[in-house]
């Protein structure tokens, strides 16, 4: 691949009104463990290689199972998640395909809160945008360090 824009470097004005949001994530009343599976998930819908490599070392971090990661892109085929976990990864790929069905929605409104749900929407939105800027503007995979962005 030929050289792009460094976007830490020329865009950091930009991407620094993203951080936030991850900020507040951590607050979410939202289990962390299930944040970082639909971080995950998303990065694998979008082919994000760095953000796969980034969750993926993040989710070990913090205790996931090699299991869990690995058979995630085949979430329906496996018994070892949750409904809460499989409802998320449905209302996840909905959102990142842009057709949120009222069946997708009436199950994972099951499962959360309206509180969990918003937040759980904006998770998914804001690790979209991630995708997006590193597919345009791609950073070395593997390189990650687990808490480089807090």
């Amino acid at each position: 691949m030929e050289n792009r824009i460094n976007i830490h470097v020329k865009g950091q004005e930009a991407i620094k009104t993203l951080y936030p949001v991850g900020g507040y994530l951590k607050k979410s009343p939202l289990e962390q463990s299930l944040i970082e599976l639909v971080l995950f998930r998303v990065s694998q819908i979008n082919k994000c290689a760095y953000c796969l490599d980034m969750h993926y070392k993040d989710a070990r971090h913090k205790g996931e199972t090699e299991q869990r990661l690995y058979g995630l892109s085949a979430w329906r085929e496996t018994s070892y998640y949750s409904n809460r976990e499989r409802a998320a990864f449905a209302w996840a790929e909905a959102l990142t395909a842009c057709d949120v069905t009222d069946a997708v929605y009436n199950e994972t409104a099951k499962e959360f809160s309206e509180q969990e749900l918003i937040d759980l929407t904006l998770a998914i939105t804001n690790i979209n945008t991630w995708n997006r800027i590193n597919l345009a503007f791609p950073n070395e995979p593997g390189t990650y360090k687990v808490g480089l962005f807090g």
